[in-house]
């Protein structure tokens, strides 16, 4: 088993290194063998193409490191996975550039969607209505987080994390206020 995970890092890092060059398309599999002496027989025992290799990447690098029992509040949580996103953003940058059948974004938004009930457990409280809220918090904080990653910025994760949060706290007092003075809606309890 040792002896696989050092063949399979030493894919990865190749790849990775590779990426850092030239676009993920013009990538093959013999360029990642030769990166790090390997032969393609190699490659193809642990990986069914490089897609694979890059959701590898993410699930032992992010997924398999996560333990959201650990954290006392989402917003905790999703600092970590920003910091986490921030000290490989070259990687997420070309991976998430990946476009078509097997794209990284698709497996990425299948990881990072169940984490967002946690994220938001601290705002949301049951309600018929919360599948919806879910949905919506979800696709607007996706959308930033792919945003974050992929332009070229400075922007820090306790930065976009703390624009984050101060936006939705903004869009809860304004809905609030507009509730209040709105003689005919309901009075939030």
């Amino acid at each position: 088993m040792a002896d696989s995970n050092i063949t399979k890092n030493a894919l990865a890092s190749s790849l990775k290194s590779l990426m850092e060059q030239k676009p993920f398309q013009k990538i093959n599999v013999n360029d990642i063998c030769e990166g790090c002496g390997m032969n393609r027989k190699s490659f193809y025992y642990h990986f069914k193409d490089k897609y694979d290799l890059v959701n590898w990447i993410f699930y032992t690098e992010f997924v398999s490191h996560i333990h959201v029992e650990l954290y006392d509040n989402g917003w905790d949580l999703l600092v970590d996975v920003c910091r986490y996103f921030e000290s490989e953003r070259n990687f997420y940058r070309c991976a998430l550039a990946i476009k078509g059948q097997n794209s990284f974004q698709d497996y990425f938004l299948e990881i990072i969607r169940p984490l967002i009930p946690i994220f938001l457990s601290d705002s949301l409280k049951t309600s018929e209505d919360q599948q919806f809220l879910l949905n919506f918090f979800y696709d607007g904080l996706i959308s930033s987080l792919i945003r974050w990653l992929s332009e070229e910025n400075e922007t820090t994760a306790e930065e976009f994390t703390g624009h984050l949060k101060s936006v939705l706290l903004l869009f809860a007092e304004e809905i609030f206020n507009n509730l209040k003075d709105t003689p005919s809606a309901p009075q939030p309890d």
